[in-house]
């Protein structure tokens, strides 16, 4: 039976705090309820649309209808449930045509899109050399409603078309859902030409509802503070492990694949759930990855589980050259690190043999040792 969509959040909600798999939480619950809403209105609007779709003649007043609508903006440290909101909104939200993706990749999407344009433009396949309204038309033709995690704005290039995009989305009555680590006047903050920036944080402010997901507990330490992060050695106990940390640190959530784009290359992340990814070694230190495309991983997610991570030499010294570098990164950005591996970390490299990456693994050790510890896990390190 279809639940009342101005319940329909709630219900979702409840059920999680009813079998155990979260702690009842008031800021949540107010963000439940605000998306309820949310939901509610999408509803309404929906059906005032189909009223007056009766042809191109009504498009503007459809888009203006769609742009009353206000969005919701939820910002918060790390570990207050913002992905899990997003995606429980994700699955009960009555509107069909939406897209949930990282804000990064977003914007990765949109210069793509721009580079097309002009390209047709230089050919003569398209008309105007001004990209950015054909663009919003496009994504606005696929998507009615914008789910962004991790909104975030740090690229000069992002910042200055990101005004004049919006402006053009919500025209035409898209819709935003985000979450964020930050508020939005502290977005893009200390940016070269930030000045230019403000307008783009006016008018998203205009556009959505801001709530703060300010509470006290950070649930995700809660779920791994005192867990075995780093297990050891592999064996069927190791797994079972690993399986029961990913139960817990995503709630049993729906799990899925996922796809990131860096620099025009796909990288395949073969489990997702709540801002959690799972990967073996072989997914990430046996293929042609670098240091930018670990980077794009841990700013996709917080949570990085790796399993069957091997001990190993200089007769794989392209796969230690990789792990080195993944962990580097992985320790830059303080993600949180769960993995299962044939040694204890001082003993991961086998040094017969020499070669300069035996030297290099030290620090690498040196970092696994200490991305086990609760201070790393509470980003105190």
């Amino acid at each position: 039976m279809e639940l009342p969509v101005n319940r329909a959040m709630s219900a979702r909600y409840d059920a999680l705090v009813a079998s155990g798999n979260i702690t009842e939480d008031p800021v949540q619950r107010t963000a439940v309820h605000q998306l309820d809403l949310l939901n509610t209105r999408l509803a309404e609007t929906r059906l005032a649309s189909k009223k007056s779709s009766l042809g191109w003649l009504f498009a503007n007043k459809k888009n203006r209808l769609w742009s009353s609508v206000q969005g919701l903006y939820m910002w918060g440290g790390v570990g207050r449930g913002k992905t899990m909101l997003m995606d429980l909104f994700y699955e009960v939200t009555v509107i069909r045509r939406k897209r949930r993706v990282h804000f990064h990749e977003f914007m990765t999407d949109v210069h793509e899109r721009i580079f097309a344009h002009r390209q047709a433009h230089k050919e003569g396949k398209a008309k105007g050399d001004d990209p950015i309204p054909p663009v919003a038309a496009q994504i606005a033709e696929e998507t009615r409603l914008l789910l962004f995690d991790e909104f975030s704005v740090t690229d000069i290039a992002d910042a200055m078309i990101l005004g004049r995009l919006f402006t053009q989305l919500f025209d035409l009555g898209v819709i935003v859902v985000a979450t964020s680590n930050v508020e939005p006047s502290q977005l893009y903050k200390d940016g070269l030409n930030r000045q230019l920036f403000l307008p783009f944080i006016e008018m998203l402010q205009s556009k959505v509802e801001v709530l703060h997901l300010d509470s006290p507990t950070d649930y995700r330490l809660e779920k791994l503070s005192g867990a075995p992060v780093y297990i050891t050695p592999l064996d069927n106990g190791a797994d079972a492990q690993m399986d029961e940390i990913w139960s817990k640190l995503t709630h049993d959530m729906d799990v899925h694949s996922a796809e990131l784009e860096n620099k025009g290359r796909k990288i395949k992340v073969p489990r997702v759930a709540l801002g959690a990814a799972r990967f073996t070694f072989d997914d990430l230190c046996m293929k042609p990855l670098g240091a930018s495309d670990y980077l794009r991983i841990a700013h996709a997610y917080s949570t990085i589980f790796i399993d069957h991570v091997p001990v190993l030499s200089r007769q794989r010294r392209n796969e230690a050259k990789r792990f080195i570098t993944l962990i580097d990164t992985l320790y830059d950005n303080g993600t949180k690190l769960v993995v299962s591996a044939a040694a204890e970390p001082q003993n991961l490299y086998d040094p017969e043999g020499g070669g300069t990456e035996a030297f290099e693994f030290d620090r690498t050790a040196s970092r696994l040792i200490e991305m086990r510890s609760e201070a790393y896990i509470a980003g105190e390190s």
